[in-house]
């Protein structure tokens, strides 16, 4: 395999610049993911509606295969004719793949925060506004940054099948590894995605980290939740003196 990852890096003198496209192909559509899926978690978590409909969304979206959505996204994009057509479609595929643990995670952060630690805040004459941005988003942050740190391991991994419609990235190696039965190409292709893939884990593992409130349980601030019979959890009281 060093031998493989030696030859790669020696005839691939780009390599550089196909990192950054692969990256510019995982990130773009989840900062833009976020931009959307953010808003519409606080409020969902804040507000107490639509739960329902948006965990079924959400899971269902997970159910739909990136390659369809990938598909279906390039004959729209070719009908309109959009220069670099093969980033855009990918994007679209991106976009909806990040949007559902975002939503997710943003929700059930903000759905989970102790109503105690709520009806005090709200005795104090915090607003509703201000009691989201205080104490919800605050205690809520944790996992927030865990459903960005899942749309982003997602995103970086997928954005190989950017290769299918010539969006270029690290798909490219390893597609014509495949084609041409070229082991160096594939092997470095793809350990170029899995050191990505880890790196882009390690840093938002360390903010999450960061952001987790100073003596908050890590299994209540930081596991995702699934299910909405997980979502509400009774307090437990703690035992008579």
């Amino acid at each position: 395999m060093i031998d493989e990852l030696s030859t790669f890096f020696r005839e691939t003198p780009d390599v550089g610049a196909i990192v950054l496209r692969h990256l510019q192909l995982s990130f773009v559509p989840v900062v833009a993911a976020l931009a959307v899926a953010l808003p519409v978690g606080l409020f969902i978590g804040h507000a107490r509606r639509f739960e329902f409909i948006t965990v079924t969304l959400a899971n269902l979206g997970r159910a739909i295969p990136s390659f369809a959505i990938l598909s279906l996204a390039l004959i729209p994009v070719i009908r309109l004719e959009i220069e670099d057509f093969g980033f855009w479609t990918t994007f679209v595929a991106l976009f909806f793949l990040s949007l559902p643990p975002i939503v997710v995670n943003t929700y059930t952060g903000v759905k989970n925060v102790d109503e105690d630690l709520l009806e005090a805040a709200r005795g104090q004459g915090l607003s509703g506004a201000q009691v989201l941005r205080s104490v919800e988003v605050p205690l809520a942050a944790p996992l927030i940054v865990g459903g960005i740190r899942t749309a982003a391991v997602q995103s970086v991994a997928t954005a190989t099948l950017g290769a299918l419609v010539a969006a270029g990235g690290l798909g490219d190696p390893i597609v014509f590894g495949f084609r041409a039965s070229d082991d160096p190409s594939l092997i470095g292709g793809a350990f170029l995605v899995a050191l990505l893939a880890i790196g882009s884990e390690a840093v938002f593992a360390v903010i999450q980290r960061v952001v987790r409130p100073r003596g908050a349980s890590r299994d209540t601030t930081m596991r995702p939740i699934q299910d909405l019979a997980d979502v509400r959890r009774p307090v437990e009281s703690s035992p008579a003196a």
